[in-house]
């Protein structure tokens, strides 16, 4: 591995490694376990699932996680969980669906200074850095650096091109803008039939599913907490389990 590539990896959060792995069809095991590992966001945290193996990326310390019970199979989900994650008067995100490709470069689409008010960029820039905005007359495009330092895109067709494949020319637009082979996200509420259609229909494939938490302040999210980039993989100790559940 190249010196300046060993070293990116070296930094790299354990929840975008574990990312990248299944974009190279290397998943965690399914065995119902719970790894927890640091907050993948100054100020946020994740529960995040693979099938039948999950992730809890956040500030609070392994044990006070591991105490509620979550598993692998589910129940990193469970909103009894997510409340508690949150804290009170913290907030929870959406279930969205995880998607990836890959960046397809030669693109053109070009760059937008005047959609600050747009509201596909303003979500954009509330969650992600360095959002940079593209499109035309057929809607928006944004590019940042989101969940865990991952690449995401999000994009938004003008009410007219519903029905006419504006959605998914601006996906493909967007892909040509990143360079061709590295990977970009997407995430997609499952009930958004429309959009995960088109992300699938433009080449995306599902890796897991995601709820990014916006967690009150409080002492208890920074005692105990996992060493900043801390082992993906748990040790014995380190997770909970409970039976899968018929399918």
């Amino acid at each position: 591995m190249p010196a300046a590539e060993s070293e990116r990896a070296a930094v790299r959060h354990p929840l975008l490694g574990l990312m990248l792995d299944a974009t190279r069809g290397r998943f965690p095991a399914v065995d119902g376990r719970v790894c927890v590992v640091a907050e993948p966001g100054a100020g946020l945290a994740c529960s995040y699932a693979f099938t039948g193996h999950a992730v809890v990326a956040t500030s609070r310390s392994r044990a006070q996680v591991l105490a509620r019970s979550p598993d692998g199979y589910g129940g990193s989900f469970a909103p009894d969980f997510l409340r508690w994650l949150a804290g009170p008067g913290g907030s929870i995100g959406v279930l969205d669906v995880t998607l990836w490709a890959q960046g397809r470069g030669g693109g053109a689409l070009p760059q937008l200074t005047d959609r600050d008010d747009h509201p596909r960029v303003r979500h954009a820039r509330t969650l992600r850095s360095d959002v940079v905005v593209y499109g035309d007359e057929r809607g928006v495009v944004t590019l940042g650096t989101g969940l865990a330092g991952r690449q995401e895109i999000s994009c938004e067709a003008v009410a007219t091109g519903q029905g006419r494949g504006w959605g998914r020319s601006l996906l493909v637009d967007g892909l040509r803008l990143v360079p061709a082979g590295e990977p970009v996200f997407a995430a997609v509420a499952p009930g958004n039939a429309r959009s995960l259609r088109a992300v699938l229909g433009t080449g995306f494939v599902p890796i897991g599913a995601e709820v990014i938490v916006i967690p009150a302040p409080g002492p208890d999210h920074h005692a105990d907490r996992p060493a900043r980039f801390g082992p993906a993989v748990p040790d014995a100790g380190e997770s909970s389990t409970r039976p899968a559940s018929p399918a």
